[in-house]
């Protein structure tokens, strides 16, 4: 159950030894969740951050009534409401999961001991910390510099697997823009 999160750390701890993958290991919570279900909601304290072992899962924020999606997760990704999960206050967003999932969870509180008990997690939660700053930054420079269009073209290029899994509705909200206008646009790169 634990291959592909242990590969992920194998490749942020190149030196990862059979006692420091142990020390995480007896750390990790396997969750699953059926689709349409939960796994944060705004307002409530995020209690993890959450490797997706099977499945996929989005975040997003709720405005008026409307939901903003931010993200997307499916196999081999963390997920989390970060800002929430690290000052352990309400969330600003919910997460919920758009197929059954399985996850791998590390509790903060699991999070913090093993940060005392083997220190190279400090850095490996760097590195997913700035991995995680630099998807958001990128996600911000393209909503805030390309244009709709582009924004759509760069989903086909880099993450066509939305396209097959998620919602025509969901992938408007990412981009910006409106299911009619992502409609528009669709029509008009299939001529």
């Amino acid at each position: 159950m634990f291959d592909g999160i242990r590969k992920y750390y194998e490749l942020l701890i190149p030196a990862l030894t059979e006692l420091l993958w142990q020390e995480l290991e007896k750390r990790l919570v396997i969750e699953r969740y059926p689709k349409g279900s939960l796994i944060c909601r705004e307002g409530d304290i995020c209690k993890g951050v959450y490797f997706i072992q099977e499945g996929l899962a989005r975040l997003y924020y709720t405005v008026e009534g409307r939901e903003i999606c931010t993200g997307f997760a499916k196999e081999g990704e963390y997920l989390s409401e970060y800002d929430s999960f690290l000052t352990q206050s309400p969330a600003a967003q919910s997460m919920d999961v758009l197929e059954d999932t399985i996850a791998i969870n590390l509790p903060f509180e699991q999070m913090q001991t093993l940060y005392e008990h083997a220190p190279v997690y400090e850095q490996a939660g760097r590195k997913i910390a700035e991995n995680l700053f630099v998807l958001i930054s990128r996600y911000n420079t393209r909503l805030l510099t390309l244009s709709p269009e582009d924004r759509y073209q760069y989903i086909i290029e880099n993450q066509y697997h939305l396209i097959q899994r998620v919602p025509q509705y969901m992938l408007a909200s990412l981009i910006g823009i409106s299911p009619e206008h992502l409609s528009r646009i669709r029509k008009k790169m299939t001529r």
